[in-house]
């Protein structure tokens, strides 16, 4: 049975965005996206996605002209890889993987994802969805138990989707304690049983770290296995992404992050991703991204459905714009926006995306539909906020043959 796991009373708009999310897919139709529900779309023993050859290129000579700059100037360090359809246009790297021994980054250095890792959550979920083991639909108190009764309204799609007035980690009293210290998701869970709602869920949107950790221990109790290891036999080994996995305490050679304060460039050396675990807690590659954008936007993932649902807007109809910018799409741990309009000169294309920030890191990863092209930028200092947005417009920018963007907007 079609479900559509959609905010009471906004039935049209579901039905609305539904219809966008399959235009923006493209060649999935209407039909494949009702029906296809169950199959596996990497199915076991499946070949590997072709991967091109990790190696340096330079074919959009405006980028690689300011990212020198930039880099020289000490206003960037970090890795930059474009692709449009099949081909990659630029993949380079810039700066240090630790201010303390100057060991330089290489192509294949592992960066915390920060919050870009919140879609692998979602997309979780989702193939979890299409296997037949749960819907977003699903009352959370089905698999949160025992459960507070002000959860009674709770959904899954409100957990992954932002709306689900759990109070954030940030927001509430003793985060200083908490940001530091190690917790296990069972530990998170039962923290977020300690706070009333702060609204109706499905009536706000607020970005929330706490519903991506609850959806990631609904990921285990649905899949009957830690999170870590469904994220690793559902996606990362079926796509070839040796380079991609959740933090622990073993040595996995993951660059430094880094912030510049006023007496200079300082290492930040106490991530504890355990408490984000469910938000924020992978690593990655450049090129394991480029792998993981180009099957999760091909549909080699989840299914026409599913994906449908990932990238839809899930926020309330009368969500006010933010800040005086356009409306943002807040989908499944991605979100949707023209972010050219963000910056000088401004275009115009649609772009599915997200950044992340944690610990000493800036990324951004990013997707224009039309033409496939894929942006990524991973920087290991956590105050290159402003540098990597324009970086990865002037990427994107660049790669659709736009007028190459000089600065960020208003």
């Amino acid at each position: 049975m079609l479900h559509l796991s959609r905010t009471p009373g906004n039935p049209a708009r579901f039905v609305f965005s539904l219809i966008v999310a399959l235009v923006v897919i493209g060649g999935a139709g209407l039909t494949a996206a009702l029906t296809a529900r169950s199959t596996p779309p990497v199915p076991a023993g499946a070949a590997l996605p072709l991967r091109p050859p990790v190696e340096v290129v330079e074919s959009l000579p405006a980028l690689s002209a300011h990212l020198r700059a930039e880099a020289e100037a000490g206003r960037f360090m970090g890795a930059v890889l474009v692709s449009r359809g099949e081909r990659v246009l630029f993949r380079q790297v810039y700066g240090i993987a630790d201010v303390d021994t100057d060991r330089p980054l290489e192509l294949d250095s592992r960066f915390r994802l920060a919050s870009i890792s919140k879609q692998f959550t979602a997309a979780a979920i989702l193939k979890l969805q299409d296997d037949g083991k749960l819907t977003t639909g699903d009352p959370v108190c089905r698999w949160i138990q025992p459960c507070p009764a002000a959860w009674a309204p709770l959904k899954i799609h409100h957990l992954i989707s932002h709306t689900s007035g759990i109070p954030d980690l940030m927001a509430r009293p003793g985060w200083g304690t908490r940001r530091v210290t190690p917790a296990t998701l069972d530990q998170l869970t039962e923290d977020s049983k300690l706070f009333r709602l702060s609204f109706e869920p499905g009536s706000k949107v607020r970005y929330n770290n706490a519903g991506f950790n609850l959806a990631a221990a609904i990921v285990e109790k649905a899949a009957s296995m830690a999170f870590p290891d469904y994220l690793r036999t559902a996606f990362f080994e079926p796509l070839g992404m040796v380079d991609t996995g959740f933090e622990d305490d073993a040595d996995l050679d993951i660059v430094t992050g880094h912030a510049t304060f006023p007496e200079g460039l300082t290492a930040q050396r106490t991530p504890n991703v355990s408490i984000v675990a469910g938000a924020g807690a992978l690593y990655s590659t450049l090129d394991d991204m480029l792998v993981w954008q180009r099957a999760l936007h091909g549909g080699e993932v989840l299914s026409p459905y599913s994906y449908a649902q990932m990238i839809m807007d899930h926020s309330p109809v009368d969500q006010p714009d933010e800040r005086g910018r356009p409306h943002r799409v807040w989908g499944y741990g991605l979100m949707a926006n023209r972010l050219g309009q963000r910056v000088t000169p401004a275009f115009q294309d649609y772009e599915i995306y997200h950044t992340g920030s944690w610990s000493g890191f800036r990324n951004m990863a990013a997707w224009q539909p039309d033409e496939r092209v894929a942006v990524i930028v991973l920087s290991n200092n956590y105050h290159q906020q402003r540098e990597v947005l324009l970086i990865s417009q002037q990427a994107m920018a660049e790669a659709l043959g736009r007028p190459f963007p000089t600065a960020l907007g208003g």
